[in-house]
């Protein structure tokens, strides 16, 4: 399963509904078309007594229209917004408390369940949609809100649920999925004592720490992702500089082999650097496409100078990219995407809230930057015939 494009959100320009989400390949024809809903049991294993609040917004997929649903699973578009924004209406449904659950309605989005701990979210109404929290903005309205979210894509191809941390690290979840079969998937299950300790180390990690974003009385609320921090001076904005450099000059000798596709085992590009490009040709020799050197927002943003577009040859070469250059597999590999887990992120250079994100999981597994899907890696479920969906709050221990 392979995501599309990340869009990440930056401080000047708040998140729009359409604009935010991961959008999945939902390509898989499905034994069985998906119900208008289904149930999703949401588990509240968290350990605190704060009220939880839940939202599911995004695309109607039957009107593509923007809007919410309430727990039975009854869509209401949203109302147009303004200039500036407007207050968006309320959308939340209580949760369960600690230690208890309850069964709401999934229905036919691609969209966001949100859940916040406290006191609810504030949403907003722009001319293009709907104003999502930026957790990277510090005058955000949701700041100082302990919350996070889940992404899914539910359609008649079945659905795609996943445990996402590529614009933060924050209260976690787990996320799963049964199927008619009787199987049962789970993905995003921390490790005992593993928030904590994911903090904890970020911290400790020179050049890093200003990620972490904590409370008054010095909780952390979340670790942003290096995509976010770099545009706002949380982390140094040459990060990735000397890895690049090193990167660049081994295949001015080298060749780096990319096969972007695994069920395409014989369709390979062959990168090689001239200046300041890195051309890429195919088996005839053809020149199909060329990277600039990458600065470190380019590589944690999965933008700009490494732009995907949706396309057969660049956004795929784009994709492999920016997983070698975040994994920093790039110099120990020169045939891409390396698949092996045990290899990634040992250099003296690389993305350390990648690492640490994905060595805090159970299974290893996460969404930690926007091309974390390569070579099978993210944290996702999907059945084409789900028949029950499920998010658990876990602990912060």
């Amino acid at each position: 399963m392979r995501a599309k494009k990340k869009l990440l959100a930056t401080l000047a320009a708040a998140a729009v509904v359409g604009a935010g989400f991961t959008a999945f390949d939902t390509s898989t024809t499905a034994e069985a078309a998906a119900a208008d809903t289904i149930p999703l049991t949401f588990k509240n294993d968290s350990g605190t007594d704060e009220q939880i609040y839940i939202y599911t917004i995004g695309t109607n997929l039957a009107t593509g229209e923007q809007g919410y649903a309430d727990a039975d699973g009854n869509f209401t578009a949203w109302p147009g917004g303004g200039n500036p924004p407007t207050e968006a209406p309320d959308a939340s449904f209580e949760g369960p408390a600690a230690g208890e659950s309850m069964d709401f309605q999934l229905p036919k989005f691609s969209g966001r369940v949100y859940y916040s701990y406290g006191e609810k979210l504030t949403f907003k109404l722009a001319e293009g949609g709907l104003v999502q929290p930026a957790v990277q903005n510090p005058d955000d309205p949701n700041a100082n809100t302990l919350f996070n979210w889940t992404e899914y894509t539910l359609n008649d191809s079945g659905l795609w649920i996943n445990s996402t941390q590529v614009d933060m690290f924050s209260a976690p979840y787990s996320v799963g999925v049964d199927g008619s079969d009787g199987s049962s998937q789970t993905t995003g299950v921390l490790k005992a004592g593993a928030y904590k300790e994911f903090f904890n180390k970020l911290e400790s990690v020179e050049g890093w720490g200003g990620l972490v974003k904590k409370r008054e009385d010095g909780t952390p609320l979340r670790a942003l992702s290096p995509g976010h921090g770099i545009g706002i001076g949380d982390i140094p904005e040459d990060t990735m500089s000397d890895y690049v450099d090193r990167v660049w000059e081994k295949y001015k000798s080298d060749t780096l082999t990319v096969t972007p596709f695994g069920h395409e085992p014989d369709t390979k590009y062959f990168g090689k650097v001239n200046g300041d490009k890195m051309d890429f040709t195919d088996g005839s020799g053809e020149v199909v496409t060329s990277f600039e050197k990458p600065d470190s927002d380019s590589i944690f943003g999965c933008h700009k100078q490494l732009d995907a577009p949706n396309d057969e040859v660049r956004g795929p070469l784009s994709r492999t990219l920016c997983a070698g250059f975040h994994r920093t597999t790039l110099l120990t590999n020169s045939d891409q995407p390396d698949s092996s887990p045990d290899e990634f992120y040992k250099d003296e250079v690389t993305n350390e809230y990648a690492k640490l994100v994905h060595e805090a999981m159970e299974d290893g597994k996460a969404y930690a930057f926007a091309f974390d899907d390569v070579a099978n890696h993210e944290s996702l479920v999907h059945d084409g015939d789900p028949q029950k969906a499920y998010i658990t709050l876990q602990p912060f221990d």
